[in-house]
């Protein structure tokens, strides 16, 4: 063999090339779907485990084992106190139910309040339609700006 017929010849570098930037030209949007649909399953179990525990503090409140005021809707006044606990007042020893270990934060947000996640918060007495904040936390929304995978925006979920 001599030297000119070893190694490639440009052309075929050239077309190699062009066939792996093709591919990875295709798999940069599947790579994108597959983390954007992993986000939205967080948001999906963040949006479960919280409305689940406010939901057992509403169960709770009714059942008589949180103090009753005539004002209260029943339903925690912030996110915090889901964590925090409530104290039982059937209990002598001053025990205290416990609703979440921590709150989770909606991984789709980019506002970044530190008090209460990053959720939007809708009191009793307010609409889904036009949620608004009050003194009780009737349930929580992401807001994050868009719309999922399947095609209902964040802040509906």
């Amino acid at each position: 063999m001599n030297a000119s017929q070893r190694g490639f010849t440009l052309i075929e570098v050239v077309v190699t090339l062009a066939l792996i930037g093709l591919l990875a030209g295709m798999a940069a949007p599947l790579t994108e779907t597959v983390v954007r649909r992993g986000k939205e399953q967080e948001l999906r179990t963040a949006l479960y485990q919280i409305r689940d525990a406010i939901d057992a503090y509403k169960r709770a409140f009714d059942a008589g084992y949180i103090e009753k005021s005539l004002n209260n809707s029943g339903y925690p006044p912030n996110l915090q106190v889901l964590v925090d606990g409530v104290r039982d007042v059937r209990s002598a020893k001053g025990a205290k139910f416990y609703f979440l270990r921590r709150v989770p934060r909606d991984p789709l947000a980019t506002v970044k309040r530190d008090d209460e996640g990053g959720w939007g918060l809708r009191s009793y007495d307010s609409t889904a339609q036009s949620p608004r904040e009050g003194e009780d936390v009737f349930d929580v929304y992401s807001q994050a700006r868009g719309k999922g995978l399947n095609g209902i925006a964040y802040r509906e979920w």
